[in-house]
């Protein structure tokens, strides 16, 4: 009986694999790109997705734009052919007409292990995600941000005392420091009072104490989804792998139970107050996001078929988390670290920031710093934290293309058919760094670029500062502001209070991807995961 179940299961993963190598290689015969120049297949299974992800930012993309164009083929899951393009035209096109492209089920499956399959289901349809993003809107707002802010410079201030004891107890007034940790920590307390007025004190925890469980379930979301991994590369494109029970995916089910009953409670508090009060005014949670989505969820004038689900809300509690903490952090450390690079950039800067008159900015203040602004804009630019993301073609289209491409039969396009399930790499971090658009200098950090309008990225689709670091379109980042503003707190309060070296040889700092973001490593440490050491130094004022 036993021997019958094994060779039943074996079967029908021969019979599977079998489907879709034969589906693959129908798609491959018939799909529009085949005669597009392109990298070959590094391999029958990964096409070049392992290279890919493996890549860690050293330039494969860069690469393949010197070597076969603007707009070329790249092979995917069993070699499947996919369309890679920095043609801003075709970027246009496809950010803006959402009702054709849109995220494909392996990117929703993979993406939902982290924020939840509430939040990741949800984006299936366009419906759900256009009533959340009206109803939001103003919870992201110029006026919430500013109100916002304040929350941003408390945590800065309180990351900036801690490191300043830490460089006190030095022998030399100099600490090493793991910044990527801290701001980490900073940014998960600053979503967590922002976000759900929760209090996760991640800052404020004493060394050894068990950590706050919203934390704790969000941090173990993340550990183990670095780099490549076959296991996860299966399951996110067969069922069939999605349910066998490995151990990685009970610490995810344990974690999303966890955010979900938190989340549930939150929801429970805020729907009990405003039922109480009609309003949250002298409850604390005036100004959180949380807060804001329910009260515009319950009011009156919404219609019903308007209004989200419960679950829809409770699926925002990882999806802030994720868009609210690990994209700042990251960029924050990036920033960091490029200073650390360019020592006259970082004394210029901190003299502006010395020039301001208080150690406690509002959002127009921090806004009103121009080279600020430069360090900032030039931070997402070059190190933009995710680098790539896709969109699979729900029905027929034709891509319309800025710049021609030849083929390899030479025929000239200057547009491309688009077969309902085709899919096309959007490629952020390459879009951000092409000498086309940018300058020759476009792999350099140069906050003084921005001094003037850059004419050649002026055609970038952008929401903000003619890049694709927010993306654009009606799908592009709904809290660019607040991480903006939350950004410029962190840097303003640190670099006021510090400098900053590199606590190891440059040649030894690499990038790696997570789940969601690319962050800095050291490489001769890899064991040590994800970390940016440097040497903190208080600034004498």
């Amino acid at each position: 009986m036993f021997l019958r179940l094994v060779a039943s299961a074996f079967g029908a993963v021969a019979a599977y694999t079998t489907y879709y190598i034969l589906q693959a290689l129908y798609s491959e015969f018939i799909s529009p790109f085949q005669y597009l120049r392109g990298p070959p297949s590094k391999h029958w299974f990964y096409g070049n997705m392992k290279e890919f992800i493996d890549d860690e930012d050293s330039g494969l993309e860069e690469r393949w734009f010197r070597e076969y164009g603007r707009t070329s083929k790249f092979h995917w899951f069993l070699s499947r052919t996919a369309l890679h393009t920095s043609d801003t035209k075709a970027m246009h096109h496809v950010l803006t007409n959402t009702h054709i492209y849109q995220k494909d089920e392996i990117s929703r499956f993979s993406l939902g292990r982290i924020v939840g399959p509430g939040a990741s289901s949800s984006w299936k349809t366009t419906s759900i995600s256009n009533r959340f993003r009206k109803i939001m809107n103003p919870a992201f707002g110029v006026l919430q941000v500013r109100e916002l802010t304040e929350i941003f410079v408390d945590k800065s201030i309180q990351l900036q005392n801690i490191w300043a004891a830490q460089a006190a107890k030095s022998d030399n007034g100099v600490a090493r420091v793991e910044v990527l940790s801290w701001l980490s920590k900073a940014t998960l307390d600053i979503i967590g009072l922002a976000g759900f007025n929760y209090k996760i004190n991640a800052l404020g925890a004493e060394e050894g104490a068990a950590p706050n469980e919203l934390a704790h379930a969000f941090e173990s979301l993340f550990a183990g989804e670095s780099g490549f991994s076959l296991l996860r590369f299966l399951q996110d494109r067969s069922r069939i792998f999605r349910n066998i029970p490995f151990k990685r995916d009970k610490v995810i089910l344990a974690a999303q139970t966890t955010m979900k009953r938190i989340g549930r409670e939150l929801l429970a508090d805020s729907k009990r107050e405003i039922a109480e009060q009609g309003t949250f005014a002298g409850t604390g949670r005036a100004r959180d996001l949380l807060s804001l989505l329910v009260k515009a969820n319950t009011e009156k004038d919404l219609p019903a078929n308007q209004r989200l689900s419960d679950e829809d809300v409770i699926a925002q509690v990882p999806t802030f988390l994720v868009a609210g903490h690990e994209t700042t952090s990251t960029a924050v450390a990036w920033a960091l670290f490029a200073l650390t690079q360019k020592p006259d950039v970082q004394t210029r800067l901190r003299e502006e920031l010395l020039g301001a008159s208080t150690d406690r900015p509002t959002m127009d203040e921090l806004n009103a710093l121009p080279y600020l602004d430069c360090v900032v804009r030039e931070t997402l630019r070059l190190y933009a934290p995710v680098q790539a993301t896709s969109r699979i073609a729900l029905r027929d289209d034709v891509l319309p293309l800025a710049d021609p491409v030849m083929d390899t039969r030479g025929i000239v396009h200057e547009s491309l058919r688009f077969r309902k399930g085709e899919m096309i790499l959007i490629p952020i971090a390459a879009m951000n760094r092409d000498t086309e658009l940018w300058g020759p200098d476009a792999m350099e950090f140069v906050p003084e670029r921005w001094d003037a309008p850059i004419p050649g990225a002026s055609s970038i689709p952008g929401i903000w500062g003619h890049m694709l670091t927010f993306l654009g379109g009606p799908r592009s980042c709904i809290g660019f502001r607040f991480a903006l503003v939350e950004m410029k707190a962190l840097l303003f309060t640190l670099l006021r209070a510090f400098e900053f070296e590199l606590a190891v040889p440059i040649e030894e700092m690499g990038k790696q991807g997570t789940a969601i973001v690319q962050r800095p490593i050291v490489i001769t440490d890899r064991g040590a995961g994800n970390q940016l050491p440097l040497l903190v130094k208080s600034v004498a004022r």
